[in-house]
Formats: structure tokens, sequence, C-alpha cells
């Protein structure tokens, strides 16, 4: 199952963030991008726990993460 999380970064912190992000277990793809979110990231896991799992215990504790929005792809 994978999820596009789209993050709103603190001022000054997206490319930190996405760095930051990159190399996570579950993790498939995280980059700055300009537009309403900062960084954007491609979370892969077995089920739609595991996908919560990797956003709050991975995602939302890396310092400069504002917030978060979830997307489950549907293919």
């Amino acid at each position: 199952m994978r999820a596009y999380v789209l993050i709103n970064a603190s001022a000054g912190k997206a490319i930190e963030v996405a760095k930051s992000l990159q190399g996570v277990k579950g993790i498939e793809l995280a980059d700055a991008i300009t537009g309403e979110y900062d960084v954007i990231a491609a979370v892969e896991a077995p089920d739609v726990a595991g996908i919560g799992s990797v956003i709050v215990e991975k995602i939302q504790k890396i310092d400069g993460v504002f917030k978060t929005v979830t997307c489950l792809a549907v293919r």
C-alpha cells in the first residue's frame, strides 16, 4: 500500500526535512517542492496501520515538520 504525505515545514526547513526523510525505512521518496506544501513523501507499508506508524513515529517526529496531510493511493 502506498500513500503520499504532504508536509508543511517550518520556515526555511523544507530542504532539511526532505533530506532527513530520505533513507528512512518505509519512505520511498522525499522531495522539497513548491506550492502549498513544502515537502512530499511517498510512504510504502503493508497496510494502513503501517502507513500510520511511519507518519506518526517517523515523519511527525522530524524537527521542522509543522503539519502533514496524507493521501492514500487507490491504484
